[in-house]
C-alpha cells in the first residue's frame, strides 16, 4: 500500500499546498493508501444549511436534487456545497482498513457514523436509492475514505441507526452547549425546533439550573407550544431570525428586560447573524453552529453595533461529543420518542 499524510493531503488534485477541505477537487479514487479506511456507505445525512439551499434551487424537485449531488460529488470529488461550503456526514461499514491502521479499535463489517465533514472527505456514488427531504438524508450506494486523522463513532447496540445518524450528525452542538452553559445563566437558542436546536434546549436546560432561563426561538407558534410541552425551554419565542430587531425585543420581553448570557445559532438560513448577536449582553457570548453563518458579517456587525462579545465558531468535534449527545437520547425518554418519530 502506498504511504499517505496523516490529513488526506495526499488526496488533493487542486490547488495545491491546501487540506482536503479547502480544496476544489480531491482524488476520490477508492483504492486506499496504507492510513485510510475505506467505508461502504449506506446513508449520507446533509448539512441542513447545504441541504436548504439545494431543495431551494432545485425548487423541491427530488430528480434535480438528485442531479445536484451527484454532479457536485463528480466535480468535486466529494459532497462540498458550492454555495455554503458545507457537507454532511454519513454512516456505513467498514470494507477495508489500512495496514497503519490496524492496530485501531475497529474490524471490517464494523458500522460506524464519521464525525467529519463530507466537505473533506473522497466520496464515490454509485446510485442515489432515496432522498428523505424532511430530514436532509440521502440513502445511496457509495464508497468513501476516511483519513487518519478522521474521527468516527462506532455505532451504538442501543438504538437505531436512524437515530444514532440524526443525532451525531449535529453533536458538535449540544456537547459545545455541555461546555458552555453555567448555572444561573440566561440562553437563548435560534432555530430551537431542528435537531441540533432541540439537543441544544436539552442540554441548557440541564445545565441552567433553578436560578437560569432557556429561551428557545422558533419560526411558528405551533412549534413553540410542543417545545414548551416536551420541557425543552422555559419560554418560547416566535420570530424570524432574519429581523433582529424584533428577536431582541422579544427576547427582552422573555427574559425580564433584560439581554441573555448566551445564545446559540442553530438555524439553517443565511443573516441570522445579527440576530444572534444583539440579545447577548457585553462579555457574553455567541457560539454559531450553524453552517449558514457569514463570519464576515457577524464580526463587523457586532461592531457595527458596539456589542463586546465572545463569538465561537461552530465546531462541530469537541472531546467526547459523540458520547454526551447519544446519552441525552439515552436519558430522555421524552427526546428520545421526538426523535424517534422526526428522523426515524
Amino acid at each position: 500500500m502506498k504511504k499517505g499524510n496523516k490529513y488526506g493531503s495526499h488526496r488533493v488534485i487542486s490547488p495545491q499546498g491546501v487540506l482536503t477541505q479547502a480544496a476544489q477537487k480531491i482524488d476520490n479514487n477508492m483504492e486506499i493508501y496504507d492510513n485510510e479506511i475505506l467505508i461502504d456507505v449506506i446513508s449520507l445525512n446533509i448539512d441542513s444549511a447545504s441541504f436548504t439551499q439545494i431543495e431551494e434551487e432545485a425548487h423541491k424537485d427530488v430528480e434535480k436534487i438528485k442531479a445536484k449531488i451527484l454532479s457536485i460529488v463528480e466535480e468535486r470529488g466529494k459532497m462540498q456545497n458550492p454555495v455554503t461550503g458545507s457537507g454532511g456526514m454519513l454512516i456505513g461499514t467498514v470494507a477495508q482498513i489500512g495496514d497503519a491502521l490496524k492496530d485501531r479499535d475497529l474490524k471490517v463489517g464494523d458500522k460506524i457514523a464519521s464525525l467529519v465533514s463530507l466537505s473533506l472527505t473522497p466520496l464515490k456514488i454509485e446510485k442515489i436509492l432515496d432522498i428523505k427531504m424532511n430530514i436532509d438524508r440521502v440513502d445511496v450506494k457509495a464508497k468513501a475514505i476516511l483519513f487518519e486523522s478522521g474521527i468516527y463513532a462506532k455505532l451504538p447496540t442501543d438504538m437505531s441507526e436512524p437515530l444514532a445518524l440524526a443525532a451525531l450528525d449535529v453533536a458538535g452542538a449540544p456537547a459545545q452547549t455541555a461546555k458552555l452553559v453555567r448555572p444561573g445563566q440566561s440562553v437563548l437558542v435560534l432555530g430551537a425546533a431542528g435537531k441540533s436546536g432541540m439537543l441544544c434546549c436539552y442540554e441548557a436546560m440541564k445545565r441552567v439550573g433553578p436560578a437560569g432561563k432557556v429561551i428557545a426561538m422558533v419560526r411558528k407558534q405551533a412549534q413553540a407550544n410542543k417545545l414548551k410541552a416536551w420541557g425543552l425551554c422555559h419560554e418560547c419565542i416566535v420570530s424570524d431570525a432574519q429581523k433582529p430587531a424584533d428577536v431582541l425585543n422579544k427576547t427582552l420581553i422573555a427574559n425580564g428586560g433584560c439581554e441573555v448570557d448566551l445564545s446559540i445559532s442553530c438555524v439553517n438560513i443565511p443573516n441570522t447573524e445579527m440576530a444572534c448577536i444583539l440579545p447577548v449582553k457585553d462579555n457574553g457570548t455567541v457560539y454559531f453552529f450553524s453552517m449558514s453563518t457569514n463570519f464576515v458579517k457577524a464580526a463587523l456587525g457586532a461592531e457595527g453595533v458596539g456589542k463586546d462579545v465572545n463569538m465561537i465558531i461552530g465546531n462541530g468535534y469537541t472531546k467526547d461529543h459523540a458520547e454526551i449527545t447519544l446519552s441525552e437520547l439515552r436519558e430522555s425518554e421524552t427526546l428520545r420518542k421526538i426523535f424517534d418519530e422526526l428522523y426515524v
